[in-house]
């Protein structure tokens, strides 16, 4: 059970750090981090680091586009952890 926590916790941290770094990337008018690369890491269990850089840096909160393919990365992650919690 620690190492699904820490899994998790690095994967947060992962999807945290990439959606801040990539809101700097867009106020420096850089290259950027593809919005693919911030659905992996949400879809690999870092969705609550991705609400919460969103929230934070107020980073991708109006691009509807991205809340829609988001909200269905949480959908089937609500799903699968539904069907899991019943079988045990």
């Amino acid at each position: 059970m620690k190492i699904v926590l820490l899994y998790f916790l690095l994967i947060n941290t992962t999807a945290f750090i990439l959606a801040g770094y990539d809101k700097y990337l867009a106020i420096k008018s850089k290259s950027r981090i593809s919005e693919n690369t911030l659905f992996l890491s949400a879809a690999l269990g870092g969705s609550a680091g991705l609400v919460l850089a969103m929230l934070l840096f107020r980073h991708k909160i109006s691009k509807t586009s991205f809340i829609l393919k988001f909200a269905i990365i949480i959908l089937i992650q609500l799903l699968i952890f539904l069907k899991w919690k019943n079988k045990i």
